[in-house]
C-alpha cells in the first residue's frame, strides 16, 4: 500500500471514529434524554419547563446543531493533520 493510501486510510478511520462518537452523543441526547430518562429528568425544571420535556422539544435540536459545529471543527483539524486542507 502506498503512503498516500495509508494516509487516506488513517484519515478515514479517524473520520469514522468522530462520526460514531458524535452520533452516539446525538442518540443519547435525543433518544435517551427525550424518551428513556424523561421521567427522571422531569424532576428538574429550567425556566418553568421540565428538563425531559425541554430535551424532547428543543434541547436535542440545540445539541444537534452544536454537534454539527464540533464536527466541522474536528474535520478541519483532521484535514490539516493529513494535508487534505484547501
Amino acid at each position: 500500500m502506498s503512503e498516500k493510501q495509508e494516509h487516506a486510510s488513517a484519515y478515514w478511520k479517524e473520520n469514522i471514529k468522530y462520526l460514531f462518537i458524535l452520533l452516539a452523543i446525538w442518540f443519547a441526547v435525543s433518544y435517551g434524554a427525550g424518551i428513556l430518562f424523561k421521567e427522571s429528568l422531569n424532576e428538574i425544571k429550567i425556566g418553568g419547563f421540565e428538563l425531559g420535556f425541554w430535551f424532547a422539544q428543543q434541547g436535542s435540536i440545540y445539541v444537534f446543531v452544536i454537534l454539527i459545529f464540533v464536527y466541522v471543527r474536528l474535520m478541519n483539524k483532521l484535514d490539516k493533520k493529513y494535508g487534505f486542507n484547501e
